[in-house]
């Protein structure tokens, strides 16, 4: 892979696991009957901002999940990174410590590197594909792994934020016109290498920092879904959103497994229940905003480029399979799944 470019990002910030631990550890309540019994508190992470669709799916989740266990289960949301870095909170939950983080395969690809393939390029194209991922036995594998010798338990991955698009400050509508571009992307490896399959040059740096780097012509841009680019306001700093359906965004909402494994049985069961549920309802709720966000994007300034040679990239895209070694992984899911291999068309 191409050497990748980095700009540091926010430092995580006074984060000890001590104090963590202090604030979260299991406490006993009180019920009507004065029987005192343990209540829990799970501390949830994620960096996008507190207006973000998916913030308000993690709300309604958490709201769930205290109904149903009475109070007994509390999650306690933090957007915006406000616990800090993705990377540094998901080695902190692998420690034991009682916290949550919304990631994606591409960063668990650093533990087990064929799941980044969930999050390469053209890999699926639907919610409906990524709901049949959760029965496939080489998922069920995967998550197995990472619980037996990392220590992430995978709560749900029913989050799917739409189809990355290209934020620039030039049309794009193949990947002849990526050459030379210095792109922003997460610090995983099928990220940095789907922009060099592009042509392009991949610049790790952090979501919060994107706005600021193409400010600062540290960037040319991102690729980032409809909702980001409102959110973030980066229609201030871009002036094309390209359509060329990259990546669809699947999110996978993990917490850690001792903590996990410290809950009830019933506690267990309604995590994973009200979060595959709110995933569903928050994925198909951003499905069905995006040409209200187009329109309120274009009223901003905003040119759409929906005139993308789609297949052209899907073409360059192979070259990040071959050199990741992700093709027969691709194809193995593909065939568990019973789907057309589009790549071989």
């Amino acid at each position: 892979m191409e050497k990748v470019r980095k700009i540091p990002g926010i430092l995580l910030g006074v984060l000890s696991i001590s104090l963590i631990v202090a604030a979260c550890a299991s406490a006993p309540i009180t019920t009507k009957q004065d029987t005192p019994r343990v209540k829990y508190v799970l501390k949830f992470n994620h960096v996008l901002t507190e207006s973000e669709t998916f913030h308000k799916g993690f709300m309604k989740w958490a709201q769930r999940v205290g109904e149903r266990t009475n109070g007994g289960l509390e999650i306690q949301v933090f957007h915006s990174a406000q616990l800090g870095l993705e990377e540094n909170i998901i080695e902190l939950l692998r420690q034991g410590v009682p916290i949550g983080q919304n990631t994606d395969s591409a960063r668990l690809g650093i533990y087990i590197p064929e799941i980044a393939v969930m999050n390469a390029p053209y890999f699926l194209d639907s919610i409906d594909d990524v709901a049949k991922l959760k029965e496939l036995p080489t998922v069920k594998q995967w998550e197995k792994e990472l619980e037996d010798n990392y220590g992430i338990k995978i709560v749900s991955f029913n989050w799917v934020q739409g189809s990355r698009q290209m934020v620039t400050n030039r049309p794009i509508r193949n990947p002849g016109d990526m050459q030379g571009l210095r792109i922003r992307v997460p610090g995983a490896p099928v990220w940095q290498q789907t922009m060099c399959s592009f042509g392009a040059e991949p610049v790790v740096l952090p979501f919060g920092e994107v706005y600021i780097g193409m400010e600062q012509k540290e960037v040319d841009g991102a690729d980032l879904v409809y909702r980001n680019v409102t959110d973030a306001k980066l229609f201030e700093v871009a002036r094309y959103m390209s359509e060329t359906r990259h990546i669809l965004l699947i999110n996978f909402e993990v917490v850690s497994k001792q903590f996990f494994d410290s809950l009830p049985p019933e506690y267990q069961q309604i995590l994973i229940e009200e979060c595959d549920k709110a995933g569903v309802e928050t994925s198909r709720e951003m499905e069905k905003e995006v040409e209200q966000l187009k329109k309120d994007l274009t009223q901003k300034g905003m040119i759409i480029v929906e005139d993308v040679n789609v297949a052209d990239f899907r073409r360059a895209s192979e070259a990040t399979y071959e050199v990741l070694k992700l093709t027969n992984i691709r194809d193995k899911l593909y065939e568990e799944m019973g789907k057309r291999n589009e790549f071989y068309d």
